[in-house]
């Protein structure tokens, strides 16, 4: 068992389970989609995302790819979570809090075919 896939395979998986947590619930409703979730996630993608870089092959540049994607809504979806709370002041809204979990959910998105590509992976080492 290499170690290195071990940790590798943790943070993508964790990353999927935490931003399906996130996703979760009402999608207006911002008692469903607690903040510290989302930073959670943010962190997690990052550390997935950091692993990837050491793959060379064809395999880890898609899984890169979907990595980098999966960042860039998360923080798009964390910058109208601070816009709608620290500087419009409007605060979490039932439009604002759909906003922020379509971005987090177009995220999840990124993280299942990660997780899809990983599996194609290990079955294709397999033979």
């Amino acid at each position: 068992m290499n170690p290195e896939k071990v940790v590798f395979g943790f943070f993508i998986i964790l990353s999927l389970t935490l931003n399906f947590g996130f996703v979760l619930g009402e999608i207006d409703d911002p008692n469903h989609h607690h903040v510290y979730e989302l930073f959670a996630v943010i962190v997690i993608n990052l550390i997935a995302t950091v692993l990837k870089f050491g793959d060379r092959s064809q395999m880890g540049a898609v899984l890169l790819a979907t990595s980098l994607v999966a960042m860039l809504q998360l923080i798009a979806a964390s910058v109208v979570w601070v816009m709608a709370v620290h500087v419009s002041g409007e605060g979490m809204t039932p439009i604002v809090t759909a906003s922020i979990v379509s971005l987090s959910a177009g995220a999840l998105l990124a993280n299942v075919i990660s997780v899809v590509l990983l599996i194609i992976e290990t079955v294709m080492l397999r033979r």
